[in-house]
């Protein structure tokens, strides 16, 4: 592969996995609106809806949708486990805020990229330089560093054992339902990928949804289960492409932006007086936004270092 297909491949890497971080970053606020009027299943079953609906069109257009004709048995197992991981991790990361305040539990779920960037070495033989695994280390770091404010918890040890569980069940469901998309990549498109799960989701969730809470919604809370619905779809789609183009531990390194970026969006919205009775402001101490310097960093380094060894090489070898 010549350098210029390498840089093409990067920064369509980069701009998919940047769509897909920023509208993360803003689904808990919408989310945390949607809880006024509807249950998180029946959200879900809507939101897997609309995007079945759009995806299907799209692949239908673009003739795409024959791509499902040419799977064998083991590629349609693989579709299911990927649709039932995605669920298990929808419900259960919704169950653990019973046990769990929303920060301690997001804080939790941020085990999910290095789960994500483990697997690829395990299952797709991708490998990590020095300088990388140390960036991972310092990630974690600033994470902590980040989310101290958090790490009181206000229930009982039982209790916030539970909800930890939970979490971590979520967060490798999540990485299960990636790991396996990305090996399904060379048979099946991302955007076919989801559609299957998008399709068997609102099937397997049917059954447990309340469809008479969308009888009384007005409009504003239409409006709010409509972005959540079009943020599946984009963010899922973005971030599905991207695993096509950068390896599984830059694109892990870069989810980890998704609660600092949720946390500035949230306090911007609190600066503008929005939701104010809903939505209440970060705490964000000198040692929390260190956490954010140290995140971004590590998370800069982690993407650049591959080419920086590149180059080094190239010299190396030119010498």
């Amino acid at each position: 592969m010549d350098t210029l297909t390498q840089r093409a491949e990067f920064k369509l890497g980069l701009i998919f996995i940047s769509v897909a971080v920023l509208f993360w970053g803003l689904l808990p606020i919408a989310l945390k609106l949607s809880g006024m009027f509807i249950d998180p299943v029946t959200l879900t079953w809507f939101r897997f809806l609309v995007a079945l609906v759009v995806s299907f069109a799209i692949q239908c257009v673009s003739g795409s949708i024959k791509q499902f004709k040419g799977l064998d048995k083991a590629s349609w197992i693989k579709l299911t486990l990927a649709g039932i991981f995605l669920i298990f991790n929808y419900v259960s990361f919704v169950y653990s805020l019973k046990y769990l305040a929303p920060g301690s539990a997001q804080l939790n779920f941020q085990t999910a990229p290095f789960f994500l960037a483990f697997g690829g070495m395990l299952f797709f033989k991708e490998k990590l330089n020095a300088i990388q695994l140390s960036c991972f280390a310092t990630l974690a770091l600033g994470m902590l560093m980040f989310f101290h404010p958090y790490l009181g918890f206000s229930a009982g040890p039982s209790d916030v054992w539970k909800g930890v569980l939970i979490v971590q069940f979520s967060v490798l469901s999540w990485a299960s339902y990636a790991l396996i998309q990305k090996s399904m990549i060379k048979r099946l498109s991302p955007n076919n990928i989801l559609l299957f799960i998008y399709l068997f989701g609102i099937f397997a969730m049917a059954p447990f949804s309340d469809l008479s809470q969308f009888a009384s919604m007005n409009s504003n809370e239409w409006a709010i289960a409509i972005f959540c619905a079009i943020n599946t779809l984009i963010a899922y789609g973005c971030f599905g492409q991207s695993m096509k183009y950068w390896p599984t531990g830059q694109v892990s390194a870069m989810l980890a932006l998704t609660p600092v970026i949720s946390f500035t969006l949230t306090a911007i919205v609190v600066s503008l007086g929005w939701w104010s009775d809903l939505i209440k402001g970060a705490i964000i101490d000198p040692l929390s936004f260190s956490g954010i310097v140290l995140i971004i960093a590590s998370v800069i380094v982690v993407q650049l270092s591959p080419i920086w060894q590149k180059r080094r090489a190239l010299k190396q070898a030119a010498a």
